[in-house]
């Protein structure tokens, strides 16, 4: 299966350490938009790379809305107003509600703008002409969402699966068994070259968590 080459910026950004993206296809001709993936608090550094490229925010997607991966949407919409924000359906009400995405719990009382479009599970994306799925990946939050890619076999994850670990399931909200299953049927079930950018952490492959992922093998 053949689409234009994807280019994705990663940011390691805020006190958690969170990595959020912007991804594009530039190939794909005229001017190039991108969708950003998660915004942390203290995104400069990927709002001044989409200014430096010219790109332009077709969304930003969020695939959850805990503090760490929505601290910084204010920022992004500051920069470039009028971009839509995506989640899925579970999350609706957390983006406005410090309570239920974790924030005050946290003492840092987090609430953004949105959402404008609510994602659902086997949803088919497009950016530039290319077709993302959602995957619903739910048990670190309720509506956690992966992003896969076919054409290059790259899928976002948030904080469902890291390299050799798995995403937190002591806050309210999470399910354990929910998360482990989750990933053995919406991501492991994925070729195994299959590129995994975490929402904490190194990359990894489908493949190598399958085989080596202590906490859940295939």
């Amino acid at each position: 299966m053949t689409g234009s080459p994807i280019e994705v910026l990663g940011f390691e950004l805020g006190p958690f350490a969170t990595n959020c993206y912007v991804v594009a296809h530039p190939g794909a001709g005229g001017p190039t938009p991108c969708w950003v993936i998660d915004a942390s608090f203290n995104p400069e550094p990927l709002i001044g790379a989409i200014r430096e490229r010219g790109w332009t925010p077709e969304a930003i997607i969020l695939t959850h809305a805990h503090p760490d991966h929505i601290g910084g949407v204010s920022a992004v919409l500051a920069a470039f107003p009028g971009t839509p924000v995506w989640i899925h359906g579970a999350e609706e009400r957390w983006l406005n509600d410090p309570e239920l995405n974790l924030s005050t719990a946290m003492g840092m009382p987090v609430t953004c703008a949105g959402p404008d479009r609510l994602l659902e599970d086997e949803q088919t994306l497009t950016l530039a002409g290319e077709s993302w799925q959602v995957r619903h990946t739910p048990g670190h939050s309720p509506g956690s969402v992966s992003l896969y890619h076919e054409p290059s076999a790259t899928v976002f994850v948030g904080d469902a699966l890291f390299l050799g670990s798995i995403g937190r399931t002591d806050f309210p909200g999470c399910d354990h068994e929910l998360l482990l299953r989750a990933i053995r049927e919406r991501l492991y079930v994925l070729p195994d070259q299959t590129r995994v950018l975490p929402g904490h952490g190194p990359a990894t492959t489908v493949g190598h968590e399958k085989r080596t992922n202590p906490f859940v093998r295939a």
